[in-house]
């Protein structure tokens, strides 16, 4: 294994009675490992062990949604209250009464929108169903006309095919599954309110012991990033959701005015999605236009589809930029990215959280070394050049910004 050995120096005698001379051999380092392959493989190295571990934390995760899950929207929504708690306990109320008064109005707020949603369904699903029918009877109709000829026997299949399925053993398993998933949300649904309470009462305590190991620089910058998370996690829970009050607010005058049935469960769940960006507002539009062409046709799906248009531009160019504020400071690209990984790791939910979580992750980042100092490799180093770049003059020689 000479090729992984150090060599050893040579002992040289000269041809006069002298001392013997060292001569310390040249080319190959003491070990492969200081050389530049060396550096990369043990930086390889490095991120493959990085890499592992977080696919191991993130499986870990996964196993554990029922667990995770309510204990993220906890923090988010002791974030979101926490400036009402504050507010309380400067005006004497005890912490136990003020932790009891906002849990009550989440709690509330929360059944509110299932009992919005589910009344109005159950008031409006017959007639939906009603109309369902004549528009897909309007649809097969509108097939015969085509130029080209599909086979009633091969509609009469597709139908019967979907019927089968509806009977048949694997939709009752489907079924059996969707009852699991109800009540692992019951469970999830009650540990989020038990960790709400001591999140909201004992919040400050909790953290003030996570932070007795650290003392120092160390101890700073981990009250930064505790003030960074309440800060970024609130603003962007109040400000999504006044935006989503507004864009709900707006759809379901639309829809009343134009007489769609199931406004109300519509505009609850366009307040939902509007938690997640780009993509909610567009499915809450889609589902909504396909209200309206089922029950009233496509010249009210059309104006279904206008309104929806005119609200998320109002959204994007006013509300926005005045409700959200600095709180949301990420590029649309980093938006993207986070809610497409946010969405194959975990679902609708992982839609939902991505985004505040990367954007908590990026003020982190902002305050590592101070109120306003970045981490040393996030900083701008040069200025100039970046200006230069962004305007597509190229890079200049510019002195590093401090």
């Amino acid at each position: 294994m000479g090729l992984f050995r150090a060599s050893s120096p040579v002992t040289v005698r000269g041809s006069a009675a002298s001392d013997p001379v060292r001569v310390e051999p040249a080319g190959k380092p003491a070990s492969l490992w200081q050389d530049g392959f060396g550096s990369l493989a043990i930086r390889s190295l490095q991120i493959i062990l990085v890499v592992a571990v977080a696919a191991g934390l993130i499986v870990a995760l996964r196993e554990l949604t029922v667990v995770v899950i309510p204990l993220l929207l906890a923090l988010i929504l002791a974030c979101a209250f926490a400036p009402v708690m504050a507010w309380l306990r400067r005006r004497g109320v005890p912490p136990l009464g003020a932790t009891l008064l906002v849990l009550l109005v989440v709690v509330a707020i929360l059944a509110g929108i299932g009992w919005l949603i589910v009344a109005a369904v159950r008031g409006q699903w017959e007639e939906l169903s009603t109309k369902a029918q004549q528009g897909f009877q309007q649809l097969m109709d509108w097939i015969s006309t085509l130029p080209f000829s599909i086979d009633q026997a091969q509609i009469d299949q597709w139908v019967d095919s979907a019927t089968d399925f509806l009977t048949s053993a694997q939709f009752g398993s489907g079924a059996l599954a969707g009852v699991s998933a109800v009540a692992s949300f019951v469970t999830g649904f009650i540990l989020l309110v038990v960790v709400l309470f001591f999140f909201l009462k004992d919040g400050p305590q909790m953290w003030a012991f996570v932070l007795r190991p650290f003392e120092g620089e160390k101890y700073a910058r981990a009250v930064r990033i505790g003030s960074k998370t309440v800060s970024v996690f609130g603003s962007y829970v109040r400000g999504t959701a006044s935006v989503a009050a507004v864009d709900a607010l707006g759809i379901l005058i639309g829809l009343l005015i134009l007489q769609v049935p199931l406004a109300v469960p519509l505009a609850v769940l366009v307040f939902l999605l509007a938690f997640i960006p780009f993509v909610g507002a567009t499915l809450a539009g889609i589902l909504a236009a396909l209200v309206a062409l089922v029950a009233n046709g496509w010249v009210v799906a059309l104006l279904v589809v206008g309104v929806v248009v005119l609200v998320n531009q109002l959204e994007g160019n006013f509300l926005q930029p005045v409700l959200m504020g600095r709180s949301m400071k990420l590029h649309a690209f980093v938006v993207l990215i986070a809610l497409t990984a946010g969405t194959v790791l975990g679902g609708i939910v992982g839609a939902v959280l991505a985004v505040p979580l990367t954007a908590t992750a990026w003020g982190i980042i902002q305050v590592w070394d101070g109120e306003a100092t970045p981490a040393r490799w996030a900083r701008r180093k040069h200025r100039a050049d970046e200006r230069a770049l962004v305007a597509g003059r190229g890079p200049v020689t510019a002195a590093p910004a401090d």
